[in-house]
C-alpha cells in the first residue's frame, strides 16, 4: 500500500518540469515547507493545471516516496482570483509568497507563518485596507515568527507608530487586519518595516524589485 498523506498548505511556487509536469513548493500546516511533483500538470485536459498553481490554499494528498513526494489529488479552497486578476495586487501576493520561501523550511513547525499567509493574502483583497499597511504588517510579524524581533525601534517616531508595531508583533494573526493608520504614521510605519526587512530579511527578492516600481 502506497504511503499517503494528507496536508493542508499553500502553493508558494511552481516550476515546470520535463514536457507536461510541474514541480510545486508548498507550505503546509503539518509539514512545514516540502515540495512535490505534479505529474501531467502542465497539460490543457488535467485536473491539477489550476491547483498547482501560486496562491492556491487547500488539501494535497501526497505520495510519500523514498525521496520526494508526488501529488495524488487536491482538493483547493481558494485559489485568491482576486489577487491573480489584478496586476498590483499579483505582485504583492507574490512578495508574500517569496518571503515566505525564503522564511520556511521542510519539517519546521510553520503553522505561523501559514496562517499569516494567508491572512495576508486575504487582506490584500480587502479595498478598505491600504496595501502598504498589508505589507508592513507581513513583514513585520513574518520577523516575529522567525524568532528574531528586535523589540521596538529606536529613533524619532511617535507614539501611534510605536503602538502599531508593539500592536502587530503580539496580536494574535487572526486580529492583525483591525486598524488603519493616518498616512503620516503609515509613512513611519513604512519606514520601520524596512529597516527591520534589511536588517532581517536580507535576501533579494525578485518581486520587490518590481513591486516597488509600481
Amino acid at each position: 500500500m502506497q504511503d499517503r498523506i494528507k496536508v493542508l498548505g499553500i502553493v508558494l511556487k511552481a516550476e515546470p518540469i520535463g514536457e507536461y509536469d510541474r514541480r510545486v513548493v508548498i507550505l503546509t500546516r503539518e509539514k512545514g515547507k516540502i515540495s512535490a511533483f505534479a505529474r501531467g500538470a502542465r497539460k490543457p485536459t488535467s485536473a491539477f493545471l489550476a491547483p498547482t498553481s501560486p496562491f492556491t490554499f487547500g488539501t494535497f494528498e501526497l505520495y510519500a516516496g523514498r525521496n520526494s513526494y508526488s501529488v495524488c489529488d487536491i482538493s483547493a479552497d481558494c485559489y485568491f482570483e482576486e489577487l491573480r486578476q489584478d496586476f498590483e495586487g499579483a505582485y504583492y501576493g507574490m512578495y508574500f509568497l517569496e518571503l515566505a520561501d525564503y522564511c520556511t523550511r521542510e519539517n519546521n513547525d510553520e503553522r505561523e507563518v501559514l496562517k499569516l499567509l494567508y491572512q495576508s493574502l486575504r487582506a490584500l483583497t480587502v479595498k478598505s485596507i491600504p496595501r502598504r499597511l498589508v505589507r508592513c504588517i507581513y513583514e513585520i510579524r513574518l520577523i516575529v515568527a522567525n524568532g528574531e524581533f528586535p523589540g521596538l525601534p529606536q529613533g524619532n517616531f511617535s507614539e501611534t507608530a510605536l503602538y502599531a508595531v508593539e500592536f502587530i508583533a503580539g496580536t494574535p494573526v487572526e486580529k492583525l487586519y483591525t486598524f488603519t493608520l493616518k498616512e503620516e504614521v503609515l509613512a513611519e510605519l513604512v519606514k520601520i518595516a524596512e529597516k527591520y526587512r534589511r536588517d532581517f530579511l536580507p535576501g533579494e527578492f525578485h518581486t520587490l524589485e518590481i513591486l516597488e516600481t509600481l
